[in-house]
């Protein structure tokens, strides 16, 4: 228990002992090594729970980032990633790109119904048509259609990097909401790493009608009605 104590003291929990409720897990299988404490408020009251890590990995998908209460963006899942998206009980993902996603992602939603929409970058195009090609304003306003639904919550926006095309959604999104354009640049330069943004993409944001996108507001989500 000395241990205990001593990590209660470094969260600088002590002088609030005895307003703390401590819980254990395993207790009979003790690993000192291992200690973890987490803080839960529980009417008025801090709940201390202490516990093993979890005996399976939980690896975020690369550039994994909240936008917004129960939103959320990222490049491409793989199943290393599949644990910490299950954690999210999402019911929706919007996959940005012309190519299909990887077969084990489309199995990952088939196996925990989760809705995959293609929101393919030039539904009408060929085979000669660049992967990597930005996207157009027709998958731009259906993509913010379903996110400005709360029918379609939690939600995961992604491609393959979740840099530019997912920046995109996001700043246009941005713009709906009444951010002004320095912080929604700032916030999609934030994703691109060191090669930086592409100044197409600034300008696409910059120039999006955001009267495209009609809103139901008794469907949209809480924080999106007080931006409206």
């Amino acid at each position: 228990m000395d241990n205990i104590t001593t990590k209660l003291r470094e969260a600088e929990l002590e002088d609030k002992a005895e307003d703390i409720e401590l819980e254990y897990t395993d207790s009979n299988d003790f690993d000192e090594d291992n200690l973890y404490i987490n803080e839960e408020t529980e009417t008025g009251r801090e709940k201390v729970v202490i516990s093993h890590p979890p005996l399976q990995r939980i690896v975020p998908p690369l550039n994994f980032c909240p936008v917004e209460r129960y939103l959320y963006r990222s490049g491409q899942p793989s199943p290393v990633n599949f644990p910490f998206l299950l954690n999210l009980n999402l019911k929706t993902i919007i996959w940005l790109a012309n190519e299909e996603p990887q077969d084990n992602l489309l199995e990952f939603c088939d196996n925990n119904n989760i809705t995959l929409q293609f929101a393919a970058i030039n539904p009408d195009g060929g085979e000669d048509d660049n992967p990597w090609d930005g996207l157009t304003e027709h998958s731009i306003i259906n993509a913010l259609r379903t996110i400005v639904s709360s029918e379609n919550y939690p939600l995961l926006v992604c491609c393959g990097m979740g840099r530019h095309r997912t920046g995109t959604v996001i700043g246009c999104l941005r713009r709906i909401m009444g951010w002004n354009l320095a912080s929604v640049s700032e916030e999609y330069r934030r994703f691109t790493g060191s090669r930086g943004g592409r100044i197409l993409v600034e300008l696409l944001i910059e120039a999006f009608d955001t009267k495209l996108v009609e809103i139901d507001k008794e469907k949209a989500p809480a924080w999106l009605q007080t931006a409206l």
